[in-house]
């Protein structure tokens, strides 16, 4: 008998908050960032003067101590406090994380300006789900924090763990995160290897050594020059203007379509990719996605726009994600691999070369000629079954990999 486990996923829903509840919404928002101000001034203070101990639990047990001193804060649900502070030392970790692996750029987190938004995280109480709506607590005044949501989404047979509440460019969502049964994972022998990339967005093949490919549509291509043209025009009237105002909701409204229709590429290519293989694990190569355009054997003329796609437009961190949990509602694994000189070594023969970013195409002295990116899928292939103990597999992907070398490869509809 299997097992079932639990998977967590969140599932955002969109809210119109009448003007008296904005109003409160951003009265709990702006005590919730003086909050984490605060402790982050707390934070540098001792960092400067070199007192330890300022940790979330210390900063958590004094929250009795700034209500009574600040009675306002009262109005804000106790766990929503505790979930400032537990962002802020996150934040900490991360900074902390990134100096320990030698990344020089990182920066500590910073003050939130009067602007911001801070995210309220509702964790196990302090809301209430029904059908049609979802109510929250609050004790500034009797305005009741109570928003419709859509009834096709029921969380009556599912265990909610937290609900959030954010804004995006003036609107306004709740995060729901439930808890749903995880199918067990069956390794059947079958693999799947794939290689990302930019211009290609996958490479992948199979144990039977067939080819899947989807190009890359990069919609932002097409939203950046858009983009660009609005913002010029913007920065050259006062802020503030309703010219200002105007051309602002026009570029955020830009930005919104792009970011959506990148999301919506990758949701497809991932789902069609879990629901299309017969395999069972999906062995992804891993990048250092922060590392590709500061590479030294990257041109400077080419860093700027290699940045835009692996970094502002999100593709490989959001492919990756999605790929992950839709194969675990599936009952199949995506597993990140080591990737190191994938494309620069030969398959056939273990020979490194140096691959320009612009060349496509392998030619070793073995006769090897093949798509950098095939070469990277097949590489990766290889040592997750070697490295992995999986002889039977290994074998039996070679023979298959020498039977369909000249087959035409299978291009996704998603990338014509």
């Amino acid at each position: 008998m299997y097992e079932w486990s639990h998977m967590q996923l969140t599932q955002p829903i969109r809210i119109f908050p009448t003007p008296e509840q904005e109003q409160v919404l951003w009265l709990l928002s702006e005590k919730c960032r003086l909050l984490y101000n605060f402790a982050l001034a707390e934070r540098k203070a001792s960092w400067k003067n070199g007192v330890k101990g300022i940790t979330y639990t210390k900063q958590q047990n004094e929250l009795p101590k700034l209500k009574e001193k600040y009675p306002e804060y009262k109005w804000v649900y106790s766990k929503v406090l505790q979930s400032v502070l537990r962002v802020l030392d996150a934040n900490y970790q991360s900074f902390f994380s990134l100096l320990r692996n030698g990344h020089q750029d990182a920066r500590p987190p910073r003050f939130k300006g009067k602007h911001y938004f801070t995210t309220m995280v509702y964790n196990q109480s302090g809301f209430k789900l029904e059908t049609g709506k979802v109510t929250f607590s609050q004790f500034y005044n009797a305005v009741p924090l109570e928003f419709a949501i859509p009834e096709k989404f029921s969380f009556e047979d599912k265990k909610v763990k937290q609900v959030s509440i954010y804004e995006q460019q003036g609107r306004y969502f709740i995060a729901i995160t439930y808890e749903e049964e995880e199918p067990p994972y069956v390794d059947n022998g079958k693999y799947q290897a794939i290689d990302l990339g930019v211009t290609k967005l996958v490479t992948a093949v199979n144990s039977a050594g067939k080819f899947f490919e989807v190009k890359n549509k990069r919609p932002d291509k097409y939203w950046t020059p858009k983009t660009k043209e609005i913002q010029s025009r913007r920065d050259r009237c006062l802020r503030g203007s309703n010219r200002w105002n105007l051309l602002n909701k026009d570029l955020n409204r830009i930005k919104r379509k792009c970011a959506h229709q990148i999301k919506d590429f990758l949701h497809k290519v991932s789902k069609k990719m879990v629901e299309n293989t017969k395999a069972n694990t999906l062995i992804v190569g891993e990048l250092n996605v922060k590392a590709m355009p500061k590479s030294k054997k990257v041109p400077k003329r080419m860093r700027k726009g290699l940045n835009r796609a692996t970094q502002n437009s999100g593709f490989f961190g959001m492919f990756v994600q999605f790929l992950t949990y839709k194969s675990k509602r599936g009952g199949k694994r995506a597993i990140e691999f080591d990737e190191r000189n994938s494309t620069k070594e030969c398959y056939v023969c273990g020979k490194l070369h140096d691959m320009k970013i612009w060349d496509r195409v392998m030619r070793c002295d073995c006769g090897n000629v093949i798509d950098r990116d095939r070469n990277s899928a097949i590489t990766i292939m290889k040592r997750y079954l070697s490295q992995n103990a999986l002889w039977t597999g290994y074998q039996a992907f070679l023979g298959n990999l020498r039977h369909t070398a000249k087959c035409k490869t299978k291009v996704s509809p998603y990338g014509s």
